[in-house]
């Protein structure tokens, strides 16, 4: 897998999320911050992560939508349970993902990281084929750009957020991000 000079992914399948922007002048991309998400949550499969990070989610469709279809919210990519990445904006672009956030004393995580969403719920173990596909990408990412350092959700939005959660083999995943697939 690569980053083409356009930041898209070879090897991803493209979906353009509107909920982006350009980063600001001279942000270095050094921050990877893993989350998950499931719509409705605990529930996998389907287009609802889509089209939530695509303005397409139809508040009606559940009674958990109500409250997000009005978020305006996107990560660059998304895992899905059987590996699949899915990108929704280029790694140059800022995505939506973070919200209020500080890494380490800077604030502001969407201006210089990169966000992966892992289809998951925060108190449920990931999949095999999830750990994968980062081992796939995190090359690539690491090739592109900048990149030094690796968070969770939770940590960067502490007592807001507390994903990707208990289920995240942080173990496995840094093997996974620190070396070829054949680690896993």
């Amino acid at each position: 897998m690569s980053i083409g000079p356009d930041g898209l992914a070879a090897g991803a399948r493209q979906v353009a999320s509107p909920n982006c922007d350009d980063r600001p002048a001279g942000a270095r991309v050094s921050l990877l911050v893993l989350h998950c998400i499931s719509l409705p949550p605990g529930e996998y499969g389907g287009d609802a992560i889509e089209r939530l990070f695509t303005n397409r989610l139809d508040p009606a469709a559940h009674p958990y939508f109500a409250g997000v279809a009005a978020l305006r919210v996107s990560s660059h990519f998304l895992v899905r349970r059987d590996g699949e990445l899915v990108q929704f904006v280029p790694v140059q672009r800022r995505a939506w993902h973070a919200g209020e956030s500080a890494w380490r004393g800077r604030r502001r995580c969407n201006d210089y990281s990169v966000g992966i969403e892992l289809e998951g719920a925060d108190d449920a173990p990931f999949e095999p084929a999830q750990y994968a596909a980062l081992a796939r990408l995190a090359p690539a990412l690491r090739a592109a750009l900048p990149l030094r350092h690796v968070a969770a959700h939770s940590d960067i939005a502490p007592g807001r957020k507390t994903d990707p959660g208990a289920g995240f083999d942080w173990a496995r995943a840094l093997r996974a991000l620190a070396g070829p697939a054949a680690q896993i």
